[in-house]
């Protein structure tokens, strides 16, 4: 089994997040050899990349969710890293502005997707809206309860229009994110990431997990598929996002475009 296949959410399939592994190291794999294939992987994503930029006409849609401190940021840096970033947009989706909030939920979003031979990444998505806004109570169930359906049909007409999409949930232990929390405070050069609001989030863990689990039973369609990710061990996270996001630009194999012919070009002293 790839692990493209082991960490997929089938349609339809119940998720139990306490019963679903956070880290590497009791998978048939070394992490030696995921480092040595992460690499492998990465370059081949660049050049599998370019080709898509060159191609001009498919596009790729990664989404990123997680608990605070789940890795997304560093996940994003790792396995970008080398690739060009004129067909690369990242998009971070914090809290909506006055202008965002007077729209529908989806409106921010959509602005964002990936153009024609480009890569769109999310640092948090259209989700946020079926699970902080539930956790936090700051819409009544009446209203983010029909959200998955509007999610799903959106991301059903992006994938009719030619835009192939992966979804990623970093799934790390309570235990890790306490240990990053703290690091965030021992560190100076890392202080600036601690947000005092992350230690009231934490408070409600079991509801976000049952949010989480919502999210990926509701939301993981055939066209639009989430992975869950054991994300407490950096190595092991970024190979397995690595080797799905590889595996699906081979799946779409995008192609340099037929050369021109320039017999006739001749380039002067």
């Amino acid at each position: 089994m790839s692990v493209f296949d082991q960490h997929r959410i089938e349609p339809g399939k119940k998720v139990d997040l306490r019963k679903m592994e956070t880290d590497g190291k009791d998978l048939p794999v070394s992490r030696e050899q995921c480092e040595q294939k992460f690499r492998a992987q990465r370059e081949e994503m660049i050049e599998l990349q370019e080709r898509l930029y060159a191609e001009g006409k498919q596009k790729l849609l990664v989404v990123f969710q997680a608990i605070d401190a789940g890795g997304k940021d560093g996940t994003i840096r790792a396995v970008f890293r080398g690739v060009n970033p004129q067909g690369v947009t990242v998009t971070a989706f914090k809290r909506p502005t006055e202008e965002e909030l007077a729209h529908d939920f989806l409106w921010r979003v959509h602005n964002a997707v990936p153009a024609a031979g480009t890569i769109g990444v999310f640092n948090r998505s259209h989700y946020e809206d079926v699970l902080v806004v539930r956790v936090h109570k700051l819409v009544p169930e009446s209203v983010w309860k029909p959200r998955y359906e509007q999610i799903n049909d959106f991301e059903r007409m992006l994938a009719n229009s030619g835009t192939t999409i992966v979804k990623f949930f970093l799934h790390i232990s309570k235990k890790e994110q306490k240990q990053r929390l703290q690091e965030r405070l021992d560190d100076p050069a890392k202080r600036w990431k601690f947000d005092r609001t992350d230690l009231d989030k934490r408070k409600l863990w079991d509801g976000y997990r049952d949010a989480f689990e919502d999210m990926l039973e509701k939301c993981s369609t055939t066209s639009a598929p989430w992975y869950v990710i054991p994300a407490d061990q950096n190595w092991y996270r970024d190979f397995a996002v690595c080797s799905i996001i590889t595996e699906t630009l081979q799946g779409m194999a995008p192609k340099y475009p037929k050369p021109e012919d320039l017999s006739d070009v001749r380039i002067d002293d």
